[in-house]
């Protein structure tokens, strides 16, 4: 039997077939495990047709042969709580009223009602829309605007889905290196949003450790090529750079990530909670460059 079987995940963040939160759900469910989807109601048509045409049929493929499937696939906005906080002109935005539901506390209880508790939950999600902007020129709506989607919609999402999954289940979000030092060009208040949900990783792992049983972990994962990703736009320049720098001295895989998260998510790891776990070929370990003209052996 596999390690993961009769659990069940509810993956917030996917829209596509090349990000972390993909690579996340693919190797969850190579393990036994059964995957819900949490998926933004701007991409949602789009991710669900290109599922149902095929398009995706070479990535879901897993180790064992078994084709990558979800339970079911939610419109889920992790920006708005309830749907009294959705502003009138987003409810009657054509991508949005279509779902009768898309807010945290609505689907968390769709999810319960549809299957039952729940097992884990990966936030796999974030947004800046000014984080190409240096943090000195991003306005006070831009950076209250990235923490809201890149952290505080972890902390809604554990107080929503924590009475609603199993004692012993687990949260995992996706943080990055800026969290801790500076990264140029990753602006819009993003590194700051990435910084305090490290922290919130830490206080929520004590709340809801002691409220539901459950554990909070963080992955710093190094930079990918994703869709996502490539909107900050030197991606490929972070993605080289790490690569000539790191320790191990390639690119990281998203399955490499996805493998690091099912360890955490799974029982194997039942006593690490609270934690931020660096996936990233030891590139946080560095203090120089070492491919800079001016650092020689």
């Amino acid at each position: 039997m596999k390690k993961l079987s009769g659990k069940k995940a509810f993956v917030a963040g996917v829209g596509d077939d090349n990000g972390y939160g993909w690579a996340i759900a693919k190797a969850l469910f190579a393990e036994g495990c059964d995957i819900i989807l949490g998926v933004w109601p701007p991409v949602y048509n789009i991710f669900t047709g290109s599922f149902e045409k095929g398009k995706f049929d070479e990535s879901r493929r897993t180790s064992d042969g078994s084709m990558l499937s979800f339970l079911k696939v939610y419109a889920f906005d992790a920006t708005f709580d309830k749907i009294e906080d959705v502003p009138q002109e987003i409810r009657e935005n054509k991508r949005y009223v279509e779902h009768d539901a898309f807010t945290i506390s609505e689907i968390a209880a769709l999810v319960e009602r549809d299957f039952g508790k729940i097992d884990m939950f990966v936030h796999s999600l974030a947004n800046g829309p000014e984080v190409k902007l240096p943090l000195l020129e991003t306005s006070r709506k831009g950076y209250l605007a990235a923490v809201s989607a890149s952290s505080y919609s972890f902390v809604s999402a554990v107080r929503h889905f924590g009475p609603r999954m199993h004692r012993g289940g687990a949260f995992i979000n996706l943080s990055y290196i800026a969290a801790e030092k500076a990264v140029p060009g990753y602006g819009g208040g993003m590194s700051s949003a990435k910084a305090a949900l490290e922290s919130d990783t830490k206080m929520l792992a004590f709340e809801a450790g002691r409220a539901w049983g459950v554990r909070i972990n963080g992955i710093s994962a190094g930079p990918l090529a994703s869709r996502a990703a490539k909107a900050i736009g030197f991606i490929e320049k972070m993605i080289e750079y790490t690569k000539n720098n790191s320790p191990l001295g390639r690119e990281l895989s998203a399955d490499e990530v996805g493998a690091a998260a099912c360890f955490l998510l799974s029982p194997a790891a039942s006593a690490i909670t609270g934690a931020v776990i660096p996936v990233d070929l030891g590139m946080s370990c560095m203090a120089v460059a070492v491919d800079s003209p001016a650092f020689t052996l």
